[in-house]
Protein backbone atom coordinates (compact mmCIF):
# COMPACT_ATOMS: atom_id res chain seq x y z
CA UNK A 1 0.00 0.00 0.00
CA UNK A 2 1.67 3.39 -0.80
CA UNK A 3 2.31 5.63 1.85
CA UNK A 4 1.92 9.66 0.53
CA UNK A 5 3.12 12.36 2.59
CA UNK A 6 6.12 13.66 3.98
CA UNK A 7 9.65 11.63 4.20
CA UNK A 8 10.39 10.06 7.38
CA UNK A 9 12.52 12.97 9.39
CA UNK A 10 11.17 15.61 7.66
CA UNK A 11 7.92 17.41 9.23
CA UNK A 12 5.53 16.05 11.75
CA UNK A 13 3.12 13.85 11.95
CA UNK A 14 0.15 14.29 14.32
CA UNK A 15 -2.25 11.27 15.53
CA UNK A 16 -4.98 12.79 13.64
CA UNK A 17 -2.91 12.03 9.78
CA UNK A 18 -1.79 8.74 10.97
CA UNK A 19 -5.55 8.15 11.66
CA UNK A 20 -7.01 9.19 8.37
CA UNK A 21 -4.01 6.96 6.29
CA UNK A 22 -5.40 4.23 8.64
CA UNK A 23 -8.69 4.21 8.06
CA UNK A 24 -8.43 5.47 4.10
CA UNK A 25 -6.93 1.71 3.64
CA UNK A 26 -8.66 0.20 6.51
CA UNK A 27 -7.08 -1.62 9.26
CA UNK A 28 -7.55 -5.11 11.76
CA UNK A 29 -7.55 -5.24 15.31
CA UNK A 30 -7.01 -8.56 16.78
CA UNK A 31 -5.67 -9.44 20.54
CA UNK A 32 -6.77 -11.97 23.01
CA UNK A 33 -7.21 -11.08 26.77
CA UNK A 34 -6.46 -13.51 29.65
CA UNK A 35 -7.39 -12.79 33.66
CA UNK A 36 -5.76 -15.62 35.01
CA UNK A 37 -5.08 -16.20 39.05
CA UNK A 38 -3.41 -19.27 40.64
CA UNK A 39 -2.97 -20.75 36.92
CA UNK A 40 -6.77 -20.69 36.28
CA UNK A 41 -8.05 -18.74 33.24
CA UNK A 42 -10.91 -16.92 34.91
CA UNK A 43 -12.08 -14.31 32.11
CA UNK A 44 -10.83 -14.52 28.39
CA UNK A 45 -11.88 -11.44 26.23
CA UNK A 46 -10.86 -11.88 22.39
CA UNK A 47 -11.27 -9.14 19.88
CA UNK A 48 -11.39 -9.15 16.43
CA UNK A 49 -12.15 -5.65 14.87
CA UNK A 50 -12.11 -4.60 11.14
CA UNK A 51 -12.04 -0.41 10.76
CA UNK A 52 -12.15 1.71 7.78
CA UNK A 53 -14.16 4.53 6.17
CA UNK A 54 -17.18 4.83 4.42
CA UNK A 55 -16.47 7.11 1.52
CA UNK A 56 -19.52 9.57 0.35
CA UNK A 57 -19.88 7.48 -3.20
CA UNK A 58 -21.59 4.30 -0.97
CA UNK A 59 -25.40 4.47 -1.84
CA UNK A 60 -27.32 4.81 2.00
CA UNK A 61 -29.05 1.12 2.06
CA UNK A 62 -32.14 2.99 2.89
CA UNK A 63 -34.51 5.17 1.32
CA UNK A 64 -34.79 8.95 2.05
CA UNK A 65 -37.80 9.72 4.18
CA UNK A 66 -40.07 12.37 2.68
CA UNK A 67 -42.03 14.20 5.32
CA UNK A 68 -45.66 13.51 5.70
CA UNK A 69 -48.54 15.68 6.91
CA UNK A 70 -50.16 13.99 9.08
CA UNK A 71 -49.91 10.48 10.87
CA UNK A 72 -51.04 8.44 7.64
CA UNK A 73 -49.15 8.98 4.43
CA UNK A 74 -52.21 10.13 2.84
CA UNK A 75 -52.37 13.13 5.89
CA UNK A 76 -55.38 12.08 6.68
CA UNK A 77 -56.59 10.24 10.53
CA UNK A 78 -55.32 6.28 10.60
Amino acid sequence: MPVTGPPAGRGELSLLDVLDRLLAGGVVIAGDLTLRIADVDLVRIDLHALLGSVGGTVPAPWEPCEPCDGPGRDGGAP
